[in-house]
């Protein structure tokens, strides 16, 4: 019984620890580090679309952008730790439970530990950069896609690991889209405590804003099908590629403008949800 006991207030102030006022914290300056990315890649995406300038519309791309920024180097270290947050923030809610009533389905949870491992990763890059490692948060997105759809080519089933990969990724593309035009991003803030007016213009962004990224996945999959069912890695095509497709629609360059818009409207929709989201 005491161990049990020992055990049971154990976890209790684990939980305690993971709705803590530092990881609510560290969810908020999360939201503001991927607002800042996104924002970013929808400002180069812009340049790209009526200049035609050769900047690199994706992560890498954006990393490369804030070092050449006075103080570069110090908003890259902030950048990477307020991203470690985010997949901390992450952790605990796969370990724990998201907030809400139905926050400890098993679903919610795996996503929530599959988010963790992704902000991980962008948080090491990021950080590794900032340390000195050049090639690693400024690698392009297409030649590392590229890669790794080659190597996937040449394993037993490769094809339909690369095929069943794009269809995962084209899914959860539409997935967000869908979910952003019903809004259900609303039931994660605090939207009581905004006013009439600001819960409009959050609505507009969180629509606008997660609709343009979840058409910007769901293509990317599209392409990393095609890669697996014409079997050639080049097929593939990361975010900087992807972008680069829209303006080359009959819409030219004013679909990637409108794609690019909506990246910019995801970032400051992830401002407001450093300010309102519920943690």
């Amino acid at each position: 019984m005491a161990t049990g006991s020992a055990t049971a207030r154990g976890h209790e102030q684990a939980r305690r620890a993971a709705n803590s006022k530092a990881v609510a914290a560290a969810a908020r300056a999360g939201f503001i580090a991927r607002g800042v990315l996104y924002a970013l890649i929808g400002v180069l995406s812009l340049r790209i679309a009526f200049s035609g300038e050769g900047e690199q519309a994706d992560r890498g791309g954006a990393v490369a952008e804030i070092a050449q920024k006075p103080f570069g180097t110090v908003l890259l270290w902030l950048l990477g730790i307020a991203l470690a947050g985010m997949s901390l923030w992450r952790l605990s809610e796969a370990v724990f439970g998201q907030a809400g009533p139905d926050g400890d389905k098993p679903g919610k949870r795996a996503m929530a530990a599959g988010r963790s491992v992704f902000y991980g990763f962008v948080a090491y890059s990021v950080l590794s950069y900032a340390a000195g490692d050049k090639s690693s948060g400024s690698g392009s997105s297409d030649k590392n896609s590229q890669d790794v759809t080659a190597k996937a080519l040449d394993w037993p089933g490769g094809q339909w690991i690369v095929g069943v990969a794009g269809a995962a990724v084209a899914a959860a593309g539409i997935w967000i889209a869908v979910r952003a035009l019903m809004r259900k991003f609303e039931k994660h803030l605090k939207m009581a405590e905004m006013s009439k007016k600001t819960r409009q213009v959050v609505a507009f962004l969180g629509v606008f804003g997660g609709t343009a990224r979840g058409i910007v996945f769901a293509t990317a999959g599209g392409f990393a099908i095609a890669a697996a069912v014409q079997h050639k890695p080049g097929k593939a095509k990361g975010m900087d590629n992807t972008l680069r497709t829209f303006a080359d629609t009959p819409a030219g360059p004013w679909l990637l403008a409108l794609i690019a818009v909506g990246l910019i409207a995801f970032g400051i929709f992830s401002w407001a949800n450093a300010r309102w989201r519920k943690v």
